[in-house]
Parts: C-alpha cells; sequence; structure tokens
C-alpha cells in the first residue's frame, strides 16, 4: 500500500453511484484520496475481466456500485453485477487474494454523503486486510512496472 493508504478502484454507475459521488464533491464532503472511480453506462455492463485487471494492476480494493436495486436505468443491469461479483468475490478467495477486497454496493443519485462514508468505510476495510498480495508478489520479484507483462 502506497503512503496515501491501500488503492481503492471503484467502478460506477453514471445515473446513481457516480452522480452520488459527484454530489459529495459539490457538498465538499471528503472520502480517501487514494478511491479511484471508473464511469460506467450502467454496472451492468462491467466486464469480470476489468474488475480482476484492477487487482492484476495493484489496486488493493475494488467495488462496483450501483442503482438502487430494483431502480436500475438499464432495468436489471445492477442484479447482472451482483451476481457477477458474487462470482468473483468466490474465485479471489479461491485464488488466494481474498473475496472481501472486493464488494458491491448500491446507492441513489442523492446519497453524496452515503457515498462519502462507504467509500471512506471501505478503504478503512481493505487497510485491514493488508497490501494486495498480487502487488506484493509483483513488486517482490522485480517486476513492478505496469507494462511488464512477462511472456
Amino acid at each position: 500500500m502506497g503512503k496515501g493508504g491501500p488503492t481503492i478502484v471503484g467502478f460506477c454507475c453514471f445515473y446513481c453511484a457516480y452522480a452520488a459521488a459527484d454530489l459529495a464533491g459539490v457538498m465538499r464532503l471528503s472520502y480517501p484520496p487514494n478511491v479511484r472511480l471508473v464511469l460506467l453506462p450502467c454496472t451492468g455492463s462491467v466486464d469480470p475481466v476489468y474488475l480482476l485487471r484492477a487487482f492484476e494492476e495493484g489496486a488493493d480494493g475494488v467495488f462496483v456500485a450501483g442503482c438502487l436495486e430494483g431502480q436500475c436505468h438499464y432495468q436489471a443491469g445492477n442484479l447482472h453485477a451482483r451476481n457477477r461479483v458474487r462470482y468473483l468475490k468466490a474465485l479471489l478467495e479461491e485464488a488466494g487474494i481474498g473475496g472481501e477486497r472486493l464488494a458491491m454496493v448500491n446507492l441513489s443519485s442523492a446519497q453524496g454523503p452515503r457515498f462519502a462514508e462507504l467509500a471512506a468505510e471501505f478503504t478503512r476495510h481493505v487497510e485491514s486486510l493488508g497490501p494486495n498480495p498480487l502487488k506484493a508478489a509483483r513488486e517482490g520479484s522485480g517486476h513492478g512496472d505496469a507494462g511488464h507483462r512477462g511472456s
């Protein structure tokens, strides 16, 4: 983990979760600066490969933030995302990375304060888990540059 704490990547739907993050900013609410957001049209469009790639590239924790259940702008996209996250949590556990490093949350666009709380809570939780084992192994092997892919 870096000096600023764990690296967190949040995949957020445009209509609700990203709007909640934007509202948190407008309200000047703070959440950890190590949280990096990726804007999605809908969490249903997030490919599991992207979530796994975030861990491979050194993220200590990843969350997927979508609309409230039953209120997805694309009908059931957030439910599809929830199923993908559940599957990937089990896969991460089996791989020794830890399923607790991945989370799914649901927010409305009016929940800016809740977004800031969730980002801070998740950051503290991931910090308690320690660094991503993949990142530690990569840094220890001398292949810490992002461009290295091996043969």
